[in-house]
């Protein structure tokens, strides 16, 4: 059982296809910067671990679900075992990656039921700035995750100014969070992909 002060085990769940990204270095320091936050409101999270799927990507195309990959079970444990978790991706088409979306397709339904989850997104027009809400936010929502928190999401053109941005979302985010996460149920075990959940009719 994790203490409800922590250190509460934290994953950055990386969605675009490019390893490296500029969209992974604003989940990184969203991560670290909720650390900071959250630890001067006496909530403390674990250093954060990095779920890239970039990597990973010619697993998820050729996966036995039945039996996946050990690097992909990893992949799969560290998600669903964190108690936050900030899932990061591009926009792409006005939404996000098919290559999130592939990942997250096998879990179960609840899988993410004992998690506070955050969905960060970066975009190149303001227009598809509601894009982490509208599309990401129901994604995570759809796995039972709790999401208390509106998403963040950052233009290509506040890169240059990135420590400001994140800094003022984590200021408005982290009252929240820190009586959310405390709060949270632990998981009983990492969940899994269910191999059924991939049959479509």
């Amino acid at each position: 059982m994790i203490e409800s002060n922590g250190p509460h085990p934290v994953t950055v769940l990386l969605g675009n296809p490019r390893a490296g990204s500029r969209t992974a270095n604003v989940a990184r320091r969203a991560a670290d910067t909720l650390v900071e936050c959250l630890a001067a409101r006496g909530v403390h999270l674990a250093e954060p671990s990095v779920v890239d799927l970039s990597g990973l990507t010619p697993l998820l195309s050729t996966a036995d679900w039945a039996q996946p990959p050990a690097a992909l079970a990893e992949a799969y444990r560290q998600v669903t075992s964190a108690r936050l978790l900030l899932v990061a991706t591009p926009t792409f088409k006005g939404s996000y990656t098919g290559l999130l979306k592939l990942f997250v397709d096998p879990l179960p339904r609840r899988a993410l039921a004992a998690t506070v989850a955050i969905p960060v997104m970066t975009a190149a027009r303001a227009a598809d700035q509601h894009a982490v809400d509208s599309h990401l936010r129901p994604l995570l929502l759809a796995l039972d995750a709790s999401v208390p928190v509106p998403g963040l999401s950052v233009l290509e053109s506040q890169f240059d100014r990135l420590d400001d941005v994140v800094g003022r979302w984590c200021s408005a985010a982290a009252p929240v969070l820190a009586g959310v996460l405390p709060a949270v149920a632990d998981p009983i075990l990492p969940m899994l992909p269910d191999p059924s959940l991939l049959t479509f009719v």
